[in-house]
């Protein structure tokens, strides 16, 4: 019979939970804090201890993990409505389903002596430069997931773009373009399109114009121009399937638009 290292189970756990919450995150476009990341992981790791109490029901594991799930969940993201919450947790879920399910095919065809599973929960016999190395790979996959999954969601989902400027606000519908590659020359910030239109007071006299207001050099498919920029005091993207608030540092880049904010999708993953 394997020994089982309670500290190196709760470690390894701390670990696996961290980067499913992570992937969560990317997924479903959750914002989370890292400290709560590391509190929740810390906490989820506590279930893992199941695996040193003789075989349960494979419903009742079931329904633990959905609870511990759960719980995991509203500590990491916080509670945002019971839509999100259901969102976030299906997606804890399902990752640890499909986690649980490639470990539990490992271990059956291999039947490696490192590893030892029971009621959903497995132990691996590790080292620190294992640890490490698989730490690494995990991180960057978890970063190209979330980059190839911004890339193919974000023109397919509606937006709306909230724009402040002091006491005034313009909402906008929001277009993902990676065509606008526009970025401000002194700051490097990305620069949303918007009409002339949507800001009257920058429409008329320069002197009127937002404060801090700028010329910024730019080729559309017209041609070379210039373009007036300003950074207004706060820019909120929101995606409208999902419900997400973004606040995005951007500027604000007058021209044509057809009624729209136009900017790159990258400025989600910021």
């Amino acid at each position: 019979m394997q020994t089982i290292y309670v500290d190196v189970l709760l470690i390894l756990n701390i670990y696996v939970n961290f980067f499913l919450l992570r992937m969560t995150s990317a997924f479903t476009h959750s914002p989370m804090k890292t400290s709560r990341c590391i509190i929740s992981s810390a906490y989820g790791s506590i279930f893992s201890l199941l695996i040193l109490v003789p075989r349960i029901n494979g419903i009742l594991v079931t329904l633990i993990k959905l609870a511990a799930a759960v719980t995991i969940v509203m500590i990491a993201f916080g509670i945002h409505g019971k839509k999100r919450l259901f969102i976030n947790t299906a997606a804890f879920f399902s990752a640890n389903f499909i986690l649980a399910g490639t470990v539990y095919a490992v271990y059956s065809w291999l039947s490696p002596q490192f590893m030892h599973m029971e009621n959903s929960y497995f132990y691996i016999d590790f080292s620190i430069i294992i640890l490490l190395a698989t730490t690494a790979v995990m991180y960057f996959a978890v970063c190209a997931a979330r980059r190839f999954n911004i890339k193919n969601t974000a023109a397919n989902v509606d937006y709306r773009v909230s724009i402040r400027c002091g006491n005034k606000s313009v909402d906008l519908c929001g277009l993902a373009d990676t065509g606008n590659a526009l970025t401000d020359l002194f700051t490097g910030a990305p620069v949303i399109v918007c009409d002339r239109e949507n800001f009257p007071e920058a429409s008329s006299a320069s002197d009127k114009l937002p404060k801090g207001f700028r010329l910024l050099p730019c080729t559309t498919v017209s041609g070379s121009g210039i373009m007036p920029v300003f950074h207004p005091d706060e820019i909120i993207i929101i995606n409208s399937i999902s419900g997400e608030k973004k606040p995005v540092n951007a500027m604000i880049g007058l021209g044509e638009s057809r009624g729209k904010a136009i900017f790159n999708p990258d400025i989600l993953k910021n």
